[in-house]
């Protein structure tokens, strides 16, 4: 533990023209008086660090030393590929990680270019959630992105329809969608690749196994092939509406892009008034409605029967709530 904190601090002295006592506390999680400890520790071993007393003073490497211990270990350059996320790096056990190869590549960047990490963070920021969600971390995750990196077969224990269902999977990666965690992996038992929500897991057993990754697997294409798979089988019934121009321009943002714009395209020619025609695949009659009634005067329903007497009768309502 001293040791990795001592090539830690060379790093840091290493990146920067000077660093406080305070400083470097708080970066290596130590006392001062550790700090202290540590500095004269290095330059018992050859390291010149040299301590500057006084307001400005701190601690610095002399003659332009550098050290060559800035070689990533293997955790160390996956996690720096995911640097730019670090609240998903912090959910899945991966910040210090990170934290560690962010540092090493500062140290053996030139001078001028030292401050490049500051400048993009300043640039660019991931906030993956929706609004009005604050998301939960599951508690398994960790364990589940241990076993995705070191490609270990677990036997999992699953929610599934209210019951719990066993299964030794292969897990093979892992995909944050709107603040919520899924794990891409194949049933050991199917040889069929499939997505599990991870807060429905309920244990997570790594075992000894080891599994052979399938080179020809593709996370980024298997989860929008899925995601297009499950956003056309939840749309098990149909509507059929007309739109004005400008319920057509929102129709995307309030039931989706994918059924939306090839309703769309498949609408005869818009009518004298500018008005479209259009088949509507949708969940079901409820979250039709709800959709739709988003849309106010600019969507008329046309079919089925009972859909646009629920219409019918919200306006009504409406209507006698502002004296219409």
């Amino acid at each position: 533990m001293r040791a990795a904190r001592l090539i830690k601090m060379v790093l840091l002295l290493q990146s920067r023209p000077s660093m406080t006592a305070a400083e470097l506390a708080r970066e290596l999680e130590v006392s001062e008086r550790t700090v202290t400890r540590d500095a004269q520790a290095l330059s018992e071993a050859g390291v010149p660090v040299y301590a500057e007393r006084g307001r400005a003073g701190g601690y610095r490497l002399v003659g332009g030393y550098r050290t060559r211990l800035t070689g990533l270990a293997r955790g160390e350059a996956e996690a720096l590929f995911l640097s730019g996320v670090p609240g998903a790096l912090r959910e899945m056990g991966l910040e210090d990680a990170a934290s560690a190869a962010r540092l090493k590549v500062s140290a053996a960047l030139l001078p001028s270019l030292r401050d490049a990490s500051r400048t993009a963070a300043q640039r660019f920021h991931l906030d993956a959630p929706n609004w009005f969600r604050e998301p939960e971390t599951p508690a398994l995750l960790p364990a589940v992105a241990d076993a995705v990196w070191d490609d270990r077969r677990v036997a999992a224990r699953y929610l599934r329809g209210g019951e719990e269902v066993v299964r030794e999977l292969e897990p093979y990666g892992l995909v944050l969608k709107a603040g919520v965690w899924y794990l891409c992996a194949r049933a050991a038992d199917a040889g069929s690749f499939r997505v599990y929500r991870i807060d429905r897991f309920t244990s997570v057993d790594p075992g000894e196994e080891r599994f052979t990754r399938d080179e020809d697997f593709d996370l980024p294409a298997f989860w929008a092939e899925r995601a297009e798979q499950f956003a056309r089988s939840i749309l098990r019934a149909e509507v059929t509406v007309r739109l004005s121009p400008e319920g057509a321009r929102v129709l995307p943002h309030v039931v989706g892009a994918v059924p939306a714009e090839e309703s769309l395209a498949a609408a005869p020619d818009p009518g004298p008034d500018g008005w479209l025609t259009v088949t509507l695949p949708v969940e079901s009659e409820e979250v039709a409605h709800s959709h739709l009634t988003a849309l106010g005067a600019e969507v008329e329903v046309l079919a089925p029967e009972a859909l646009r007497a629920r219409m019918a009768s919200a306006a009504r309502r409406l209507g006698g709530m502002y004296g219409v």
